[in-house]
């Protein structure tokens, strides 16, 4: 068995996720009690009595928060990945798992992300919107066609038969369109509020960029399949470059699984709320075994699975 992790993104999050982990586990109340958030991060997460969860910059620290403390339950069981990557703001759980990003540097930079990131949408009437069974080149083509309305472009290649456009709203509808008469089996608007990964994120990345002047990355204990180019890094390519990139160019998910199963990966666990990247992973390569754990019982499941397989290599 060759074990990864991957990471959920923005989108799964939905009240009370994480409030049973805390309630069970010393490891979960230690992310959720020292985590430094400007805001109640547990009330958010557990109750959402406000309704921010859904505002990006409530929704990435609680994703994160979510997604460290599972890691670190799974570590105490003796249960560590050879491989890891994670869905947008995921990948920031994935370095903290790498050891790349220790638990508070990784709060602080998520927190900062999400701020930077809505505040880059304020202003732009935007929209994301899910092409179902079209392929790469003509989804691309629905994009080239709409460019009369705005900008718009491929912004997530999750799987085969998924691909999510983002941009200006007028011109993310006409592409939709475009896409259905191109054959798309469907156009999925989404709710979300910013044109995440496409070049309207421009701003975010630079204030990213300054923000990573002042941070120290460590050194990474297990390879990291990053975003913006669905493998690893090579020596020439500096992780905060690749931050700054991925938050304003497309996520290659897609990309990142068939990498990961071409270097031996044969059983992934998903890390988050939902099931969404396991759906993403069985349309990839359906000989992969995935997980997916978010709560106590997939937790407690998973972890009775994994140590089996492992005594049985």
């Amino acid at each position: 068995m060759k074990l990864a992790f991957v990471y959920a993104g923005q989108g799964s999050q939905f009240a009370g996720m994480g409030k049973d982990l805390y309630e069970n586990y010393p490891a979960a109340r230690a992310v959720f009690d020292q985590f430094p958030a400007d805001f109640d991060l547990r009330t958010t997460c557990f109750e959402d009595p406000e309704g921010l969860l859904n505002q990006t910059r409530y929704t990435q620290p609680c994703m994160l928060a979510v997604a460290m403390a599972i890691t670190d339950i799974l570590a105490e069981n003796g249960i560590t990945p050879e491989m890891t990557a994670g869905l947008s703001l995921g990948e920031y759980s994935a370095l903290y798992c790498a050891g790349v990003l220790d638990r508070q540097t990784a709060a602080e930079l998520i927190t900062f992300r999400g701020q930077a990131m809505q505040k880059a949408s304020e202003g732009v009437e935007s929209g994301m919107t899910a092409i179902l069974g079209l392929d790469r080149e003509l989804v691309q083509k629905a994009c080239d066609q709409a460019q009369a309305e705005g900008s718009v472009c491929p912004a997530n290649f999750n799987c085969p038969g998924q691909i999510v456009i983002g941009g200006e709203r007028r011109a993310v509808d006409a592409a939709a369109q475009n896409a259905l008469l191109l054959g798309a089996r469907k156009a999925v608007p989404l709710t979300v509020s910013g044109p995440f990964h496409t070049f309207f994120m421009q701003p975010a990345g630079d204030a990213l960029r300054e923000r990573f002047k002042s941070v120290s990355f460590g050194e990474m204990k297990i390879p990291v399949v990053f975003n913006c180019l669905g493998r690893e890094k090579t020596a020439e390519e500096s992780i905060p470059e690749l931050l700054e990139r991925q938050v304003q160019s497309p996520v290659y998910f897609w990309d990142s699984i068939e990498y990961m199963r071409a270097q031996g990966v044969d059983t992934i666990v998903e890390i988050g709320p939902g099931k969404v990247l396991s759906g993403f992973i069985k349309k990839i390569d359906k000989s992969i075994k995935t997980y997916a754990v978010q709560d106590c019982d997939s937790l407690a499941a998973a972890i009775s699975a994994l140590k089996g397989a492992m005594q049985n290599v």
